[in-house]
């Protein structure tokens, strides 16, 4: 018996809905428990050429993330930096760098991260189930003093000095 196959728009359509659903399964509402490590987790990225890929306008997002990770900036930033109490889920390395992601990948403003947030190839690319929404992360912003910002510029000098 021979099957019909549905039409490209038809399949189109449901590949986009199963992405669309799978984004959702990652910023559903959960109870987060504190966590022992960052939440952009990403150490190991491998670009392909097929005819069959996910594209990402900024596909040098991965690259970059492995080059922090690789200097020590993440460890540094989560060393040096106590701006939360408990990480749930993010660390301030994460806070950080999805600030730094935002403007590397064209972003004007925090609300830019909403595009972010619902780019699966993206939250892929830096191996992040999820990454703060902007509200979170203004909040977040606002918790730096002159103190922190110090703090940040050192680190930052610090890791470049060791580059």
């Amino acid at each position: 018996m021979r099957t019909r196959r549905q039409p490209i728009t038809s399949r189109r359509n449901r590949k986009l809905v199963n992405r669309q659903g799978r984004i959702q399964y990652r910023l559903r509402e959960r109870t987060w428990s504190p966590q022992d490590r960052p939440m952009f987790t990403a150490c190991d990225i491998h670009y392909e050429l097929a005819d069959r890929v996910r594209g990402l306008g900024s596909g040098g997002i991965g690259a970059v993330h492995h080059l922090a990770r690789r200097v020590g900036l993440i460890e540094a930033l989560d060393r040096r930096l106590h701006l939360l109490k408990v990480h749930l889920p993010c660390h301030e390395s994460d806070h950080v760098l999805n600030v730094a992601y935002n403007i590397l990948v064209g972003g004007t403003c925090l609300e830019d991260l909403d595009l972010w947030r619902n780019d699966e190839v993206y939250l892929d690319a830096l191996g992040a189930q999820r990454i703060p929404d902007p509200t979170t992360e203004g909040d977040f912003c606002r918790r730096f003093t002159a103190t922190e910002v110090e703090i940040l510029q050192d680190t930052l000098n610090d890791v470049r000095l060791g580059v």
